[in-house]
């Protein structure tokens, strides 16, 4: 973006006063006037204080970032691990919240990294809800009802993350493993696999295979396809993912029987191939789950 400066008018200007109006930033009886002027670069520059940004009064690229990420409050979107990280106030808030519950996020960053997606499955499971990682309606709405428990109180002092993430980073870098979408709905599931895993830690072996690359010879390729989909190729082990808790010793067992040139396993999802993001982000944890359960 085009940096906003003191004496600046227009648009610009007056989008960034609402959003310190937002955030509590006293801009005097005028407000929302357009004009980049004495209350607002004073708020400007108390902000970048409180941001520990360059304290110039000018709104350029990590100004404004910090402004619009500063902006989102708890339920604005739907949360979930994936490069690049989710970051702003909405996060934090998260942690903060699911740290004083007693699920421990590791440092209160605001960035949803795998401690925090780690986090919100063990509470959901706590809680009754589906385990899946994705901070959406009823994630929301369940963290809501508990408010007086948590809201305005300290988070709980954790020296580091449930070990769990953890362990599961350490899997995931010597999980020597191509994964590749064999059609549409397959693909994207690939891609938020390995998405997943990098955003779990950079290390991450896993790899996305293109349609027109091969995977370097003795190597291992984990397919995805759709429901139905699965190539009837022989001496090919294809797993069903329609059972869930027995998806991870399925994978374990056919990863097990791979031999010689044949290297190839096929996961074939039970799902159609309309799944919406929120779908195919459930799929993609159990998926990776099964990964690190196959490698552990």
């Amino acid at each position: 973006m085009r940096a906003v400066r003191p004496s600046d008018r227009g648009p610009a200007v007056e989008d960034i006063q609402r959003r310190l109006l937002a955030l509590g930033y006293d801009l005097g009886p005028t407000g929302v006037d357009g004009v980049f002027l004495g209350l607002t670069a004073e708020a400007v520059r108390s902000f970048q204080e409180a941001h520990e940004l360059d304290e110039d009064e000018i709104v350029g690229d990590a100004t404004w970032s910090a402004l619009v990420d500063a902006g989102f409050t708890l339920g604005d979107r739907m949360l979930y691990l994936r490069l690049p990280h989710f970051h702003g106030r909405d996060v934090t808030s998260l942690q903060q919240a699911l740290n004083v519950l007693g699920f421990a996020c590791g440092a209160v960053d605001g960035i949803f990294g795998a401690f925090t997606e780690h986090a919100v499955r063990e509470f959901q499971r706590n809680t009754g809800l589906p385990a899946d990682g994705i901070v959406g309606p009823e994630t929301v709405r369940t963290l809501t009802n508990l408010r007086h428990v948590w809201e305005g109180k300290e988070a709980a002092a954790h020296s580091a993350a449930h070990t769990g993430a953890a362990r599961a980073a350490e899997v995931l870098e010597r999980a020597d493993l191509w994964v590749r979408g064999d059609d549409e709905p397959g693909r994207r599931v690939a891609k938020r696999v390995v998405n997943l895993a990098h955003a779990t830690t950079s290390c991450a072996a896993l790899r996305l295979l293109g349609q027109d690359e091969c995977a370097p010879a003795g190597s291992a390729v984990l397919r995805i396809c759709g429901a139905g989909s699965a190539p009837d190729v022989p001496g090919r082990p294809v797993v069903s993912a329609h059972d869930p808790a027995a998806l991870g010793v399925r994978l374990t067992t056919a990863i097990s029987a791979l031999s010689g040139a044949k290297r190839d396993v096929v996961v074939e999802l039970a799902e159609g191939s309309d799944l919406g993001e929120r779908e195919e982000q459930r799929v993609a944890v159990m998926l990776l789950d099964a990964i690190c359960a196959a490698f552990d």
